[in-house]
Order: C-alpha cells, then sequence, then structure tokens
C-alpha cells in the first residue's frame, strides 16, 4: 500500500540526457545564498579590473553611448545607465513583488507581528542617516543621506546560509521581514529625495499606464505579453519626467496579483474531466483533446499566483545576472589609501557600522517597552544587536542611491566607504552571531 501510494506521488515526466547539466544548475540557482557568492565575486572582479592596468578602458567601457533615435526625438545614454535605471527596474519589480507577497501572505500580513520589524528598520534608516548628516551637514556630499539606509538582502541571506542550523528561524523572519520594510523605506528614499524636476506630460502618461494595468485584471486580461508592453510603457513614462524609472518596477510589482485566479478545488475537477476524457473515445479527436489539455494546463498555471509565479521566474535572472552585472558595474573604484579617511566614506561606514545597529536595536526597544511588539523566541537583546550589524551591509541599494545622490569624486568616496562598511559589518556580524547564537545540540538540550 505504502509503495504503491509512493509511487502514485513520485511521478516524473520523461528524462533526457541534457536534464544531467540542468538539473543541478537549477537546483543552485535555487538557492539563496549562491546569489550572494556571485554577487560578491562580481564586485571584486570590479574592484581588481579598477586598480589593474586596464583601469581606464575597464571604466571608460561603461560610458559607451547607447541609444535609438526615432524621427527628431532621440533616446541616448550611457551603458552604465542603461543597466542601473533599465535592467535594475526588474531588480526593483522583483521588491515590488517580495513586498506584495508579504503584506498579503507573509509576515507583514498581521500588523502586530509586522510591528517589531517595521519599528527595527525605521530605526535602522532614521539613524543611519542622521549619523551620517551630523558628518555632512553643509559640504556637498550632504544630499547622500540615504547612502546608509539600505540592507542588501542576498548579503544577509547569503552570511546566514554560513551559520548554517544555529540560526534560529525567528531571526531569519525578523531579519528578511527589516529587509523587506527597509526596502519599502529605501524605495521611498529613491522617490523623494532623488527626483529630479518634474515633467509632468510624461509623467501623465506613466499614470495612464497604470491606470491600465489596474483596470486589465478586472475585465479577464491575463496575457502577460500585454502587461510587458504596458510595463515598458510606464517605465518610458517615469524615466521621461524626471521620477527615478526604477519606481515604475515597484508599483508594477506591488500591483500584481497575490493570490491565484483557480483554487485547489477548481483544478481537481479539471483533472478528474481530464481522466474521464483519457478513458473515453473522445480522446482520438485531435481538436477535442487540445482544447482539454489546453483548458487543464491553464487551470494548473492559475493556481499560482501571478506573484509566487513572477517571482519564481525571475529570482534566478535578478539574483544571478542583474545583481552581479550591477556590481560589475557600478563596484569598480579605484583604491587610494587616503579615500578611507575621506569624511565621506568615514560617514558611510559610521552610518552603516554603527547607525544600522544602534537605530534596529533602539526603536525595536521602544516597540517591546510600550508593548507595540516582543521579542521573537530565541532572539535576544544580544542576538538582535548582532543581526543589526549583519543588516549594516547596505551594498546593492547604498551603491544604486550613492549613484543618484553624488557627483564622480564623490561617489567613489562614498562608494569605498559601502564597500569596507559593508565588509566591516559581514565579518563582525557573522563573528558576533557565531558566539552569541548556542551551538545545535545546545538548544537541543536546552529544551530537552
Amino acid at each position: 500500500m505504502n509503495d504503491h501510494r509512493a509511487s502514485r506521488h513520485d511521478v516524473r515526466l520523461p528524462a533526457e540526457p541534457i536534464d544531467r547539466v540542468v538539473e543541478p544548475i537549477n537546483r543552485f540557482l535555487h538557492v539563496e545564498s549562491a546569489s550572494g557568492v556571485v554577487l560578491l565575486l562580481a564586485a571584486a572582479a570590479a574592484l581588481v579590473l579598477a586598480n589593474s592596468p586596464v583601469s581606464e578602458d575597464f571604466l571608460s567601457f561603461w560610458k559607451t553611448p547607447i541609444g535609438f533615435s526615432v524621427g527628431a526625438f532621440e533616446m541616448r545614454h550611457s551603458l552604465k545607465h542603461w543597466i542601473n535605471d533599465g535592467l535594475m527596474v526588474i531588480f526593483f519589480f522583483v521588491v515590488g513583488l517580495e513586498v506584495k507577497r508579504e503584506l498579503v501572505l507573509g509576515e507583514l500580513r498581521d500588523l502586530r507581528a509586522a510591528t517589531l520589524p517595521i519599528a527595527a528598520a525605521l530605526g535602522g534608516m532614521v539613524a543611519p542617516a542622521g549619523l551620517y548628516l551630523a558628518f555632512q551637514w553643509g559640504e556637498a556630499a550632504q544630499r547622500g543621506w540615504g547612502i546608509s539606509m539600505a540592507t542588501d538582502i542576498a548579503f544577509v541571506v547569503g552570511c546566514l546560509a554560513v551559520l548554517g542550523p544555529r540560526v534560529p528561524r525567528s531571526l531569519r523572519i525578523l531579519l528578511l521581514s527589516l529587509a523587506i520594510a527597509d526596502d519599502v523605506g529605501a524605495i521611498l528614499v529613491i522617490a523623494i529625495g532623488y527626483t529630479s524636476e518634474l515633467r509632468l506630460t510624461a509623467l501623465a502618461w506613466g499614470i495612464f499606464g497604470i491606470g491600465l494595468v489596474m483596470l486589465l485584471p478586472r475585465i479577464g486580461v491575463r496575457s502577460v505579453p500585454i502587461y510587458v508592453l504596458l510595463g515598458v510603457g510606464i517605465w518610458f513614462g517615469f524615466h521621461e519626467s524626471g521620477v527615478h524609472a526604477t519606481i515604475a518596477g515597484v508599483v508594477l510589482g506591488l500591483l500584481t496579483p497575490a493570490r491565484p485566479w483557480v483554487s485547489g478545488g477548481l483544478l481537481a475537477q479539471f483533472v478528474h474531466k481530464l481522466g474521464g476524457f483519457l478513458q473515453g473515445d473522445s480522446w482520438q479527436d485531435a481538436h477535442e483533446r487540445r482544447a482539454v489539455v489546453r483548458s487543464v494546463e491553464r487551470a494548473a498555471r492559475e493556481t499560482i499566483s501571478p506573484v509566487e509565479r513572477l517571482e519564481a521566474a525571475l529570482h534566478p535572472w535578478v539574483g544571478f545576472v542583474i545583481m552581479p552585472l550591477f556590481a560589475f558595474t557600478n563596484a569598480g573604484v579605484p583604491i587610494d589609501i587616503g579615500a578611507f579617511t575621506d569624511s565621506v566614506a568615514v560617514a558611510v561606514v559610521v552610518g552603516l557600522g554603527i547607525g544600522k545597529p544602534l537605530g534596529i536595536v533602539l526603536f525595536s526597544w521602544l516597540a517591546v517597552r510600550i508593548g507595540l511588539a516582543k521579542l521573537p523566541e530565541g532572539v535576544s537583546w544580544g542576538i538582535l544587536a548582532a543581526g543589526g550589524v549583519l543588516a549594516g551591509i547596505g551594498f546593492t541599494m547604498s551603491l544604486f542611491i550613492a549613484g543618484l545622490a553624488l557627483s564622480e569624486r564623490l561617489l567613489d568616496a562614498a562608494k569605498i566607504g559601502i564597500l569596507s562598511g559593508s565588509a566591516l559589518c559581514a565579518v563582525l556580524g557573522m563573528t558576533l552571531l557565531f558566539w552569541l547564537l548556542p551551538r545545535p545540540a545546545q538548544r537541543g538540550s536546552d529544551a530537552a
């Protein structure tokens, strides 16, 4: 009986020789911590090349102009601009999908459960920005106040993976929820703090496109190519309006439905109908066979929400192509020993290394003190502080905001601060967690 049940659930598609190559790669691409490794390698490669004999060629390559013209209209930007404002829209779209999933289905759907990560994220944004401004108030780099506010979720996940099963699930969930809330804050910072002069006509076209995206699902339009075309139009409207184009990706992610169109029960009815159809003579009718199979295929696809489907499809591309390419483009900076003591670099390091954990612990303590939240099981104040240090890994979003806020010389100093501050937070955070977290056997014996 058990063998029959096992064989019934172990139904597989016919194997192909290429599967021996594809399946290990597919497993690797779905290990979240692996993307952090690839991101780190891309950043390291950029640093090496930027400080090598080919430095000038490497840095100037990203300034190569690329574009097109239609009549009197011309759209021509550097390769770096197309990566930062074009490809990174997909990254921000996935961020929007993750936020939507957490708000509807995840840890942030329950306001009381979400209070602690939201409070921690708020503190982890306010304190770093305040410390940065304390160093840069009235200076040319004052506009970079948002650089130290971000947390790079890919690197945090990678560091937690290195620590393995010693990390309690409650801490993992807290840090991931904090990073999601942090992303929302970073998006607002980009939209409000780093928007140039508004061109209302272009913005109106972008908003009109968003209106269509909200309307079409209500009348039953589920064709992905239609939404892709609308998304490109919305991106173009935002890009030309002066609002940073990546905001279009976030908005589209938040508008993506988080619940499936077809229930599991309805899918079961379709499958039952297909089973009966297989036993009849009608299966020999090619037209009817295609119609039934298509209906079952569509029903099976629509039992997974668009948010989950798109996240699963885009995560490998974002984690292993777009983010590493962004790091390879932006992390390359000629290293001058004097740059480590530059006031901009120091302000960024202080914001990430001191402001982040200080703000996270302080705002979390206030939320617990006034009764709005409580510490998760297995997370002490010391462990939370160590997790706060780990959250000081700003990397991707910090580099992105720095590119929006600062000019060339100041930007290089900020990059030095981001790279050194993130590395410091990674090493110190992992060391503290390694020291504070109980050994798996110890935790088990304590529970016994």
